[in-house]
């Protein structure tokens, strides 16, 4: 019926279109075009109707662009030469189209830039084998002429520039949609404009906050810094669904660094705790990715997880446990004593997944537990009858492997359970048992195979990857439901890639009497006065935003928030307050002597410069570390007006610079004063030492202990302070001390020249307490060095900031154990 009713109304649909074009009839026409012609276009009609759309895609009215858009996309996407005269005032009529003609139109012209102009990205710097061994001043006229090289097309800034308001639009399809446009066509360094926008979306419902940090996901692993000011809008709300949690879980985990992983993993802390298990069993697995990730809080992340071994829950336990063991794949040789704990929880553990997990790691390094791994053989297999499928395949796998390696103690055992998998009802187990006892127990019927038998259960097997669920996300269209399912949607249309030289521009010019006859019009009313795009502050955005109904809806649920997500963290501000209130700053015990090489004097040209931290507070201001660098003439001539040049500075960190030197004489030194805020890390500072003639490459690393400022406290204080900053705030190790150093002067003195400790008076003599607060944030650093018997020592150290306790410990370890 459809069919014939198509045959009956076509004809007059195309003489409409023909000759009463200003009626402004399209909406009329998409409606008809979906409902006879989209599901079964009859192939001899099709051109009769790209005739209608191309003389509609030359209409004046913004009435017209979004529905002739429609039918074009479902008609005939591959015919852009359709859009080539249209381009530019399909990108002016842009912002005075209906909203749901935007996000076609948007689409549409995403689609079109991708096959018309060059990629903006060719300014990145590609190293190759012929650049590994150029010069850095080669290296940077390379740069330069790549940049010079590329000029982006007149017709791709007007469709970014005309896109850019509509980041403002009040529906949030369109600022997806122009969000999706900057991040495939922008330029990288003007594609963290849209940032801002994509998390403000978030007041939203919850199915608009859904596909938004789906998108952000997608974004955050490619390029981090665009949303790494906004990581505390990602922060979790009790009243969040547990769809809208673990996308938020996903993206802070994305963005995890050196910088804030202190922050996140006090978040995550809180989070583990979630009536929402399988938000909690996320966590988890978000706890294990950063200590894969970041190496420095690795130790910190397998401790805080064996704690969780402890959980009531057995959802959080079996996730723990799985973590557990991808982790110790990684550097099993130094966590034997976590495998022996594993084992003694086996009897208390009842999930299927984390008892196989415990059982497959006492397998495969059943050499470094060689008297527990044979018991634990032992008691499985008394309870083999009863156990899950998946943790008889275990036993089986850990008989196996005892078998080949102490066959002495365990072989009787092994026989014993492949008698049981025999039989057993499962073909799986069965399978196995027999490929077992063919590989281990050979006989006159064995093949070849079974000689190589410990090859095959001993092979050494790669460490897990554990990788983000949306890297591969990427080669779909930002915005798309095809991105969303992370699955190819029917009528999909791939992005294409960027050509490698641009096709002609000119097939987007329009004559010039027709261009001045319908545009200027258009053109004016499109060319206004510049504003700022962004208000400077929040409030203004909130005083803006509250002269309509849906301002103040959004200015009530925003606060309202607000006001719960702090009650969800009440004891995290308390912590954070008590951490940040003032310390007094004592005098420095020890100020070191070592010098660091900043420039030699050979590749100075005779100008050599040294660094030293004085642990003096900085003059230039309190968050700034003091460096004092001393500059000497070597040759025989005076070096002209020596002063600071380019820098390059991680994000975040400053530099207050020396003034320049006029003039150093030849054999003579100076020695000049620079404040560095190094953001509490170990980040290099680098930057150029500049001549009258010469500038050279020099850069400036702190050691940890340089970071901190010693402070005064009592005991009890710091007793009380250490009782606060326990869990993965504390890091700790065992060390072997040696005999002249396990008297408290000894111990003292060492510790003061490794780091810029104060010392906490202790009343016990195999105690030994130091504080102190990083000299940016403030944070407290608090170390303990605990004497024990037979020479060894309990070095501990609480604190916020974690990456930076860690990297404390490892440095102070040496200092006691060296003579």
């Amino acid at each position: 019926m459809q069919a014939d009713s198509s045959t009956i109304w076509f004809p007059a649909c195309v003489w409409l279109a023909k000759n009463l074009s200003f009626l402004k009839f399209p909406i009329f026409l998409t409606k008809y075009v979906k409902q006879f012609f989209f599901s079964s276009l009859d192939p001899e009609q099709k051109e009769m109707l790209i005739e209608v759309i191309e003389k509609l895609l030359k209409d004046r009215s913004t009435l017209v662009a979004g529905s002739v858009v429609m039918a074009f996309e479902e008609v005939c996407p591959d015919r852009i030469d359709l859009i080539h005269k249209n381009y530019r005032k399909l990108c002016n009529l842009l912002v005075d189209v209906e909203e749901w003609g935007q996000i076609v139109i948007i689409h549409m012209l995403t689609r079109y830039a991708r096959t018309q102009f060059v990629s903006p990205w060719k300014t990145v710097k590609e190293y190759n084998e012929n650049n590994f061994y150029e010069s850095d001043e080669e290296q940077k006229e390379k740069d330069q002429k790549v940049k010079k090289n590329y000029a982006m097309d007149p017709d791709h800034r007007l469709l970014l520039r005309n896109t850019k308001p509509l980041l403002q639009s009040r529906n949030a399809a369109v600022v997806m949609a122009v969000a999706q446009l900057y991040w495939h066509l922008a330029p990288k360094s003007e594609a963290g404009i849209i940032s801002k926008s994509l998390v403000r979306l978030l007041r939203s419902n919850r199915e608009v906050q859904y596909i938004v940090l789906q998108n952000i996901a997608t974004m955050s692993i490619q390029r981090k810094g665009m949303f790494e000011p906004y990581l505390k809008s990602f922060y979790v709300r009790s009243t969040d669904p547990t769809m809208i949690k673990t996308l938020k879980l996903e993206i802070m985990t994305n963005l995890a660094n050196e910088a804030n992983i202190s922050t996140l993993l006090r978040e995550f802390q809180t989070y583990v705790k979630s009536q929402d298990k399988q938000f909690a069993a996320a966590t988890i697995q978000a706890i294990g990715r950063c200590a894969t990730n970041i190496t420095e809080v690795t130790d910190t992340c397998l401790n805080g997880l064996v704690c969780l071994l402890s959980n009531r829950d057995e959802i959080v336990v079996a996730e723990s446990v799985v973590v557990i063991k991808k982790l110790l794949q990684t550097q099993p040789a130094h966590h034997g004593e976590i495998i022996k704990h594993m084992a003694k929880l086996l009897d208390n553990i009842t999930v299927p997944v984390a008892r196989a997990s415990i059982l497959w790691l006492i397998g495969e390094y059943c050499e470094r537990v060689p008297k527990i791994a044979p018991d634990v053989l032992r008691k499985t297999a008394k309870s083999f009858i009863n156990e899950d499928d998946l943790v008889k395949l275990q036993i089986l796998n850990l008989g196996a492997k005892l078998y080949l390696t102490n066959s002495k103690q365990t072989k009787l055992l092994t026989q014993y359970v492949l008698n049981l998998g025999k039989y057993d009802q499962s073909y799986d187990i069965r399978d196995r048992t027999r490929f077992i006892r063919q590989l281990i127990v050979p006989n006159e019927k064995s093949g070849a195979l079974s000689k190589y038998a410990k090859k095959i259960f001993l092979a050494q097997k790669p460490a897990p990857l554990l990788e983000s669920p949306f890297k591969d996300r990427d080669h779909f269209q930002l915005g798309t439901l095809s991105h969303t399912l992370n699955s190819r949607a029917t009528g999909y249309l791939e992005l294409s890639d960027w050509p490698e030289v641009a096709p002609d521009p000119a097939v987007r010019n329009v004559e010039v009497a027709e261009s001045s006859k319908e545009w200027t019009a258009v053109l004016k009313k499109t060319q206004k006065p510049t504003e700022k795009f962004y208000s400077e502050s929040e409030e203004e955005e909130e005083d803006s935003a509250s002269t309509s109904a849906s301002g103040r809806y959004l200015e009530t649920h925003f606060h309202l928030c607000f006001l719960d997500n702090f009650m969800l963290r009440t004891g995290h501000y308390i912590k954070r307050i008590r951490g940040k209130k003032k310390r007094n700053v004592t005098t420095q015990v020890f100020v070191p002597t070592k010098t660091h090489e900043m420039l030699h004097r050979m590749t100075g040209k005779g100008l050599s410069a040294h660094y030293q931290f004085s642990r003096q507070p900085c003059i230039f201001g309190d968050r700034m570390v003091s460096v004092q660098v001393t500059l000497t003439n070597t040759t025989d001539q005076k070096i002209d007006n020596i002063h600071i040049g380019e820098k390059k500075l991680p994000p975040g960190m400053r530099m207050h610079e020396f003034n320049p030197i006029e003039c150093l004489d030849p054999e003579r030194s100076v020695t000049v004063s620079m404040g560095i805020d190094f953001c509490d890390s170990t980040q290099t500072a680098s930057f150029q030492l500049c001549t009258k003639d010469d500038h050279f490459s020099v850069s400036i690393q702190p050691p940890v202990g340089e970071l901190l400022l010693p402070v005064t406290m009592s005991e009890k204080d710091f007793k009380k302070e250490q009782g606060m900053l326990t869990g993965m705030n504390e890091t700790s190790a065992t060390i072997n001390v040696a005999p002249q150093n396990s008297t408290g002067r000894v111990i003292i003195e060492r510790l003061m020249k490794a780091a810029n400790l104060g010392v906490v008076p202790s009343g016990q003599d195999k105690i030994h307490r130091f504080a102190a607060k990083t000299v940016h944030s403030g944070s407290l650093m608090l170390v303990t060095v605990e004497l024990k018997e037979s020479s060894t020592a309990q070095l501990i150290i609480n604190t916020e900031k974690t990456v930076i306790g860690s990297v404390l410990l490892r440095e102070l370890k040496p200092v006691l154990s060296q003579g």
